[in-house]
């Protein structure tokens, strides 16, 4: 058996069902689905029932661990040459598994990490945050597109490892703290490739509000530091650019610069610009544009801020 799909699952088990959906539609089936329930109160057990006669499927229920170790289970009890690991929250385009199979072989990985998408179907809210996320003009469009692939860090919601990874260095160190650019950052040194297969992306189907979404770019932000503890080199100049963006932003507002306030607003307003119609081009949608806007601009202010107040925690904790 080629592939093993790990699907750690907390309390969704709707959209689970569209992720296990998109399973059964795979152009190829040589593959098993390994769920790992970690400590739910709304379980998925009934979900997984509908589609026993569909897939080669085992689930397993655990008391809640944080989903890096609930993949850990996963990947103990799999029994695939690679082991293929999901959010629970993204739904496969149907040639998803015969794409990475096709890039595993050919270009002899030992680990990949996918980019993300949003499908036309999705809301505006979601088409925003995946703009967000993925824009050149807010991440620098590192989570899909890289002209070196070697250089990606893979992360949980579409990655994956040969079983001699797993076997030679472990799974996730922590439960839910940045865990997988740990993972990545270990596979790599050890000397395992690991590189961006871009076309084996997912459509991420995020639940959040704006509210969500900003605690969760400002743990994204926070978890950096704490892969640090681990890679001392972790943080980059490029990490620090949404803290960058932050200052730039509170200090354009309040008017901290007199004397180059008018650059400040400009530059402010042409990244603005850019956005705006960045987004309402490659979603045809005026108002995905202006929640572009709004999403980017709550991504890489709760980001940056997230990073600094854990960079603050660090230091005052030596």
């Amino acid at each position: 058996m080629l592939f093993s799909v790990i699907i750690p699952v907390y309390n969704r088990p709707e959209e689970l069902a569209e992720l296990l959906s998109s399973l059964v539609g795979q152009t190829i089936t040589n593959f098993e689905v390994v769920v790992v329930e970690d400590g739910s109160n709304n379980p998925s057990d009934t979900i997984i029932g509908s589609f026993q006669k569909d897939l080669n499927i085992q689930y397993i229920f655990q008391e809640n661990t944080g989903q890096g170790f609930a993949r850990n289970h996963g990947m103990k009890l799999a029994k695939g040459d690679f082991f293929v690991i999901l959010d629970s929250d993204v739904i496969l385009p149907s040639d998803y598994l015969e794409k990475l199979e096709n890039a595993i072989h050919t270009r002899k990985l030992d680990a990949f990490g996918g980019p993300d998408a949003a499908k036309d179907d999705f809301s505006s809210l979601q088409k925003a945050m995946d703009f967000a996320m993925t824009s050149f003009w807010t991440t620098g469009g590192i989570r899909g597109k890289m002209k070196d692939p070697s250089k990606y860090q893979a992360r949980g919601f579409n990655m994956g490892v040969s079983n001699a990874v797993f076997e030679g260095l472990g799974g996730f160190v922590d439960p839910n703290r940045g865990e997988d650019i740990e993972w990545s950052l270990r596979i790599k040194n050890a000397g395992f490739k690991l590189e961006l297969v871009e076309e084996a992306f997912v459509y991420h189907k995020r639940k959040n509000t704006l509210e969500s979404f900003a605690k969760q770019a400002f743990s994204f932000g926070q978890n950096r530091v704490n892969v640090s503890r681990f890679h001392p080199g972790a943080i980059k100049l490029v990490h620090l650019f949404p803290s960058l963006f932050l200052l730039f932003l509170i200090a354009t507002v309040v008017g901290f610069i007199p004397d180059t306030l008018t650059l400040q607003r400009f530059l402010l307003g042409f990244w603005s610009g850019m956005i705006l119609l960045t987004a309402t081009l490659r979603t045809r949608s005026i108002w995905v544009g202006i929640l572009s806007l709004v999403c980017s601009i709550v991504q890489l202010s709760s980001y940056g801020l997230g990073l600094l107040y854990e960079l603050m925690v660090k230091l005052f904790k030596g």
